[in-house]
């Protein structure tokens, strides 16, 4: 379950018990009281008399107007509101052109004056708020007229850029259009492309729009020499080479988007700007400047997550982001959960660990990790005290797939109701295959994510060989224009196969389903096969699904109505004799870092004595 960190803060209380709610310093309900925050403050009232218009238009112009949007804030004095008309006068005309209607004339009066009959200085009652009129006369719709492309740009067929005669003549077409060809040029390799003509000339008389654009391409270049600026700490050649714009490989728009995405993606960085500069080199080839600036290099933090099954858990962490100058991280944390679950403090989930993160090893597109951990666990099922030494290498293929390999070793001593007390130390080789195509890994609404890894493993005081296999695939599909509901499904499979027993494997290896990031409504590991007295075995295989659909109410507000089902059997692959399901709907608050997830579930096919229902919290979608 993803950890919960919030602060809140309850707004000023005023008259009629008004009252403002923020959560992560955004205003949830209520209206802020923001007049002492103006100088000079001077309130208003405003008329936007559309009521001639198409409903289209009217819901524009509305939504472009700050006059409409601020009517509630005041603005600072008497030549505020001066400023405010002038510029949403300007934005208003700006969006009737969009819409082709270059006829249009938008009139404003503040307190029965025309806005260009004003003096520099006016002066308007304070008595009650000063009235503000807005009138539009839309005008006619222009279509396109004449088409001509010119210069570098005279080959390419216009039709391909949306300019048509006779078609759309909106100004947001026309300037896309010139975008979309030097973006064209550029990603055909010409860096130094240049629009110098936009002529855009309206017809009363005919109500079309002519149109010229002339383009400049200049020469084809490749990435010439990379410089770094504004760096401190982090070694420049590490980020040349970690950005990846090799030297006499072709210009390349999208390589310069990856390499500044993968240089922020370090999180050493609080900026990061890749320049062009504006003439070729003498040998014909277009320097590049990575501008960087670098944000704070240590952290701390603290978490909580709750479940009504699982109680309460805390986690704790800190680290350093740039230990060597090579954007090589080190990461330290610890947790204890299960609080409120057991009175027994000696019966909590105890974790500790440290992990050290090298990017750029061997290859600059491999990463090095290793870490060590500790961890004392007490689920229903077992009790497990865990030492884990680990370490691998994640090379990625391509912007989407990545593998990895890696070993780890484990000691691990079991206590257990159905097995008594038990030893393992066991030697592993992790592989794994990940493809990820999602569209936004904090909540996606198109793509999918798949992985596929097997763990080989040798139990040395046992003698038992035995390997893991686990499968999964997710995937996401946003319907309506934007995206206002999204269908998310998840497959997980999974198999042990080699030990002649379960009990030979250790317990934190055998598979278990139930909880907030499985079967929802069912308690953590509660889904497992059982012995004749009740007591939780682990299984060979298990399968899971689940299946959301969620629902955006408004821009920050969504409901995910969900069903999670899975089984975990004794047999070598899945058998689903013992399908359990859980169903319920959660609550979604959008976030700049993911969205606040509140999931209640019940199980549709309880355990004697098991878990009635779950109310789980954390960050991020469920999956």
């Amino acid at each position: 379950m993803a950890a919960v960190a919030a602060t809140l803060a309850l707004g000023p209380f005023g008259a009629g018990n008004a009252f403002a709610f923020k959560l992560f310093g955004m205003t949830l309900w209520g209206e802020d009281d923001t007049t002492d925050e103006v100088s000079d403050p001077v309130r208003y009232t405003v008329d936007l008399k559309t009521d001639n218009l198409d409903k289209d238009l009217k819901d524009s112009l509305a939504d472009t107007s700050t006059l409409v949007a601020d009517k509630k804030k005041p603005v600072s004095g008497d030549l505020g509101i001066v400023i405010k008309a002038r510029d949403d006068r300007d934005r208003l005309i700006a969006t009737l052109y969009e819409k082709a209607r270059y006829g249009a004339v938008v009139t404003i009066t503040i307190d029965g004056t025309n806005l260009d009959a004003l003096p520099p200085n006016p002066t308007f009652s304070r008595a009650k708020p000063v009235a503000v009129t807005i009138s539009i006369d839309p005008g006619p719709v222009f279509k396109l007229g004449k088409v001509s492309l010119l210069g570098d740009a005279a080959s390419r067929d216009a039709a391909q850029y949306g300019l048509v005669p006779g078609g759309d003549a909106g100004s947001l077409t026309i300037l896309k259009a010139g975008d979309k060809i030097v973006a064209d040029f550029k990603n055909e390799g010409h860096p130094l492309v240049k629009l110098t003509k936009r002529d855009v000339v309206a017809d009363h008389a005919t109500r079309t729009v002519d149109v010229s654009l002339r383009v400049d391409s200049g020469p084809v270049a490749p990435f010439g020499n990379v410089g770094v600026t504004g760096q401190k700490s982090v070694d420049p050649n590490f980020i040349k080479t970690y950005a990846r714009i090799n030297e006499g490989r072709p210009y390349s728009p999208d390589e310069l988007k990856k390499a500044s995405d993968r240089l922020r993606k370090l999180g050493v960085f609080s900026s990061v700007t890749i320049r062009e500069a504006d003439k070729l080199a003498p040998d014909g080839s277009i320097p590049m400047t990575i501008e960087v600036s670098e944000g704070k290099q240590r952290y701390f933090g603290v978490g909580a997550q709750y479940s009504t099954i699982d109680g309460i858990g805390l986690q704790g962490y800190w680290g350093h982001r740039n230990l060597t100058g090579r954007a090589d991280s080190l990461r330290i944390e610890g947790s204890v959960s299960r609080i409120g679950e057991s009175t027994d403090v000696g019966q909590l989930d105890y974790s500790a660990g440290v992990t050290y993160v090298r990017p750029a090893t061997f290859y600059p597109s491999a990463t090095f990790t290793a870490g060590l951990k500790m961890q004392s666990l007490h689920p229903d099922a077992y009790d497990a005290n865990t030492v884990t030494a680990s370490a691998g290498l994640a090379y990625e293929l391509s912007d989407q797939d990545t593998v990895s390999a890696g070993g780890e070793v484990s000691y691990e001593q079991d206590s257990t109701d159905a097995y008594g007390d038990q030893n393992y130390l066991t030697v592993a080789i992790p592989l794994e295959y990940v493809r990820d195509t999602r569209d936004n890994k904090l909540d996606p609404t198109e793509g999918y994510r798949a992985s596929i890894s097997a763990k080989p493993s040798y139990e040395a005081m046992g003698g038992t060989v035995f390997s893991s296999f686990e499968g999964s695939i997710s995937g996401y599909q946003g319907i309506g224009a934007n995206n206002n509901v999204v269908f998310a499904g998840k497959l997980s499979l999974g198999s042990l196969i080699g030990a002649n027993n379960v009990e030979d494997i250790p317990a934190t290896r055998r598979f278990y389903a139930g909880g907030g990031g499985s079967v929802r409504g069912y308690a953590y590991q509660e889904i497992s096969p059982y012995n004749s007295k009740g007591d939780a075995l682990g299984g060979s295989a298990y399968a899971t699904a689940s299946f959301e659909a969620r629902v955006k109410i408004t821009d920050t507000i969504g409901i995910v109505p969900f069903i999670d089902v899975g089984s975990v059997t004794d047999s070598t692959f899945p058998d689903f004799s013992d399908l359990r399901i859980g169903a319920g709907v959660g609550v979604r608050y959008a976030t700049p870092f993911g969205p606040i997830r509140l999931d209640v579930a019940v199980p549709l096919k309880k355990y004697p004595d098991g878990t009635a229902y779950g109310i789980y919290a954390g960050i991020g979608q469920s999956f």
